[in-house]
């Protein structure tokens, strides 16, 4: 029941070892050794700089990892302005002539750290943007900076704890709410330490190191305090520092309103799902239409920059949101700014560490349980009847990092090689990001191959061969024609953390059951992007040669008093042949509906909720998730 179409893309600790590769960090600075030169790894780039500019190796680390994970984005700026493991800033700048030329920057107080750096170590500000090495100086130089300013001590073997102070500057936040949060998240990495792999090959370790920070520091900072939770009525995380900005709940004439509804949540529905969703649009835009009557609504917006929350609608109502009313009147959703087919440079590290901490306590304070059946994205909503499934939304899209998302969210998809993957298993989906990347097209112009970045998914094929074409989705493709590349066409994929049931399996190569077909994919014992997991299944009760699904899990007609008109239950266009099993995503749903059609007052006197009898079940189907009734079908252990 979205009651108006979402159309945002018009809107304008001390000892420290780290192991890696021999891969390259990027090309040589202006004034490097000659070409010839090996450029320095990434642990001597750290290092020395640490050394060098007297900052903390674990420090400098931690600052990277929560600022880009170590990744140098092949000199790509961020949408705040910044370039490589570090981070410089430079709003504005598209070009090597930009950097050049500070006039065509930015606004005169814009944070500008990559010319900061460029004067702190005499580097040219090109070199600070291209090569991983220039940049990880120039981003130790601007910390060694910011602690001197602050009059505390400079050198490699200070306190990490005596840095919290030089930490929050680093963050360039509007305010000390913002700052803080920056410093906690830093001494949060530190003291669980990381691994990974960077986009350019580097294999980087850097050791758990638990140290109490000296918080006090923060009181130096010339900010201004920001927005106080305590003494807000956002329901947030107190570190994030939300805001409310009201979406307007107001009637605009001829019977019409917008641009939510009241309830009483979850007296008036359970609350099951978190969607996430990515905006399509600037975030200024985005705020400016969620205070529109006439449009749509959502709980939340969150700014790419720096993952600032804006709060919109209370959890205990209902917004407009997801495409579909049943899936509505059971979630809250989240916006967060960007695009689902830029990807990478909107969906920020800020972004995904505030939104991970917003998801947790919305998910506790909510009972929700954290795994991917609940934290969806859009993409994951089905359509409410056939005819609506092809417009469907695909955000956030294949370039969201969901096994990172539900990492720091506390819940790793599941990656364990315990059970092996055979003909009855269920398997988990997780192909791991960093190095999986996927043809896809039409990104920027319709045809045309998109930029190689990570994804999130694997393609599945109608055979056990790389050539064989993709899966259909008759939903996407009511001519039954194949799957596609197509950026936005998400029926041929198995996203990270989606689980399926193991319909065969031929050496390399495992076939699922997907959209009522078997879609297959090669996961070798020695890369697996698959692994098996207990759990529950359902499959068709005997008797039945197929069994219907559903886009929503709406009561039986005997469930409705008078004057409230039998809201059809109707099929989708998929079904469940005999012999095939699906996994379960929840068994506890609620069968129901709530009539929310007028304007009211509150708490709502004519908005009810119409609870039925028929039990129905939610499955993992597809790229999406569906819903099927109890007296379909048997549930059973998976093998």
């Amino acid at each position: 029941m979205l009651r108006r179409p979402k159309i945002l893309a018009a809107m304008g600790v001390v000892a420290l070892s780290v192991a890696l590769t021999g891969v390259s960090l990027g090309g040589p600075p202006a004034d490097a050794a000659p070409p010839d030169a090996a450029p320095p790894s990434a642990a001597a780039a750290f290092r020395e700089a640490a050394a060098k500019y007297g900052v903390p190796e674990p420090v400098l680390l931690a600052v990277s990892y929560a600022e880009s994970r170590w990744d140098d984005h092949a000199g790509a700026q961020s949408t705040s302005g910044g370039f490589g493991p570090m981070h410089l800033t430079a709003p504005g700048a598209a070009s090597a002539a930009d950097l050049s030329d500070k006039r065509k920057v930015g606004a005169a107080d814009s944070p500008r750290t990559l010319y900061k750096a460029a004067e702190l170590t005499g580097l040219d500000p090109v070199a600070l943007r291209k090569d991983a090495a220039s940049n990880i100086n120039g981003g130790a130089a601007v910390l060694a900076s910011y602690q001197k300013s602050l009059g505390l001590p400079v050198g490699a073997n200070t306190s990490p704890a005596e840095w919290y102070g030089a930490i929050a500057t680093y963050a360039e936040a509007p305010d000390k709410v913002g700052a803080g949060g920056f410093a906690d998240d830093v001494y949060s990495i530190m003291a669980k330490g990381a691994a990974r792999t960077t986009n350019t090959g580097q294999q980087i370790v850097m050791p758990a190191l638990a140290v109490t920070p000296d918080k006090s520091q923060i009181g130096k900072l010339s900010l201004p305090a920001g927005v106080q939770p305590s003494k807000s009525d956002v329901e947030c995380p107190p570190s994030l520092g939300c805001e409310w900005l009201p979406a307007p709940y107001s009637e605009f004439g001829d019977g019409d309103y917008g641009n939510h509804d009241l309830a009483n949540r979850p007296k008036t529905g359970k609350i099951d799902y978190i969607v996430i969703h990515d905006t399509e649009g600037g975030w200024q835009g985005v705020l400016n239409l969620v205070q529109d009557p006439t449009y749509v609504s959502w709980q939340y917006t969150m700014r790419s920059s720096d993952g600032h929350v804006w709060q919109h609608v209370k959890a205990n109502d209902v917004a407009w949101h997801a495409g579909n009313w049943y899936v509505n009147m059971h979630s809250i959703g989240i916006e967060h700014e960007g695009f689902a087919a830029q990807g990478a440079t909107w969906y920020t590290e800020s972004l995904y560490r505030n939104s991970a901490k917003l998801v947790r306590y919305l998910a506790v304070k909510n009972n929700i349980p954290l795994d991917r059946a609940h934290i969806i994205g859009h993409d994951q909503v089905p359509g409410t009847i056939p005819s609506t499934v092809r417009g469907m939304h695909w955000d956030p899209g294949p370039y969201w990092d969901w096994e990172h998302y539900m990492d720091l969210i506390g819940a790793p998809i599941w990656g364990k090689s315990v059970l092996p993957v055979r003909t009855g298993s269920i398997v988990s989906i997780k192909p791991g990001f960093a190095g999986n990347v996927q043809v896809i097209n039409s990104c920027d112009t319709p045809g045309t191959p998109c930029k190689p970045q990570s994804t999130n998914f694997i393609y599945l094929r109608q055979a056990p061969n790389d050539s064989a074409p993709l899966v259909k989705d008759l939903g996407l493709h009511p001519d039954g024609s194949d799957g596609t590349t197509e950026v936005s066409d998400m029926g041929s994929r198995a996203a990270a953390g989606s689980q399926y049931v193991v319909a065969e399996r031929q050496g390399d190569w495992v076939a699922v059951w997907y959209l009522g077909a078997k879609g297959w994919f090669k996961s070798p014992a020695s890369a697996p992007d698959a692994f098996a997991k207990p759990g529950l299944v359902v499959k068709p009760k005997a008797g039945l040669k197929t069994v219907p699904v559903y886009g929503r899990a709406y009561p039986e007609q005997s469930a409705y008093p008078a004057g409230i008109p039998y809201q059809t239950v109707t099929p989708l266009q998929y079904s469940i042949g005999e012999g095939q099993a699906y996994p379960v995503g929840d068994l506890n749903i609620e069968t129901d509906y709530y009539r929310a059609v007028t304007f009211a007052g509150e708490p709502p006197t004519d908005h009810v909720q119409v609870l039925g009898k028929d039990k129905y079940y939610q499955i993992w189907f597809g790229h999406r998730m569906a819903y099927v009734r109890a007296a379909d079908v048997d549930v059973r252990p998976a093998i």
